[in-house]
């Protein structure tokens, strides 16, 4: 086991001990493979998006609408990369399998409680294989992150623009910054919206 970690696996690009399923705002940008400008062009310092660049910005609106936890705030697709600010906030989230539970007046509690129990047993089954591959628990895949989020994002625009161009591709992960403070957030959302005037320098 140590032999494959220390042999193969690739060391994580996040930040150690943060939990990126925190309520935080986080600063995404997600470039084309070798920098290929499938996403359009700059015109006149105006993002001129592609068919490909108009599937980008129509699966990041779709994020919000996925996953309930997570907000939009500003975003831009340019030709070889996306920018965008993802709030994560779970305040008034309630996941999945837990409304069952929480609604009283819709439900029966006790066939509630039972069907818990009925899921309890299942998972506590020792034959049962291990949750999130050789990672177990510690993959980020099943957990409500941001890394959940861009896999999904990113999966979805390159089956949807293969069918447009064959050869799209994503480099392989993502840049994030977590956003600590209000200046922090205005400053980035600034450089967001002013990303095409930039894009020539």
């Amino acid at each position: 086991m140590d032999k494959f970690r220390n042999k193969y696996r690739i060391t994580s690009a996040r930040l150690k001990n943060w939990d990126y399923g925190t309520d935080a705002s986080y600063f995404i940008t997600c470039c084309t493979l070798n920098r290929i400008c499938y996403f359009g062009d700059v015109e006149n310092r105006e993002m001129k998006c592609s068919e490909v660049g108009q599937l980008a910005d129509q699966f990041l609106l779709e994020i919000p609408e996925r996953y309930e936890y997570a907000k939009l705030d500003a975003r831009i697709v340019m030709p070889n990369h996306v920018h965008v600010i993802i709030t994560i906030d779970k305040s008034d989230y309630n996941a999945p399998g837990t409304d069952a539970i929480n609604r009283t007046d819709a439900i029966n509690r006790t066939d509630a409680i039972n069907r818990t129990d009925a899921i309890n047993r299942v998972s506590n089954n020792e034959n049962q294989k291990q949750r999130g591959g050789i990672t177990g628990n510690h993959n980020p895949m099943i957990h409500e992150n941001i890394s959940r989020i861009m896999n999904w994002y990113k999966g979805r625009v390159t089956y949807e623009s293969r069918k447009i161009n064959p050869n799209f591709d994503w480099q392989k992960r993502f840049h994030d910054h977590i956003i600590r403070t209000q200046p922090d957030f205005e400053r980035i959302a600034k450089y967001i919206e002013n990303n095409p005037r930039n894009w020539g320098e």
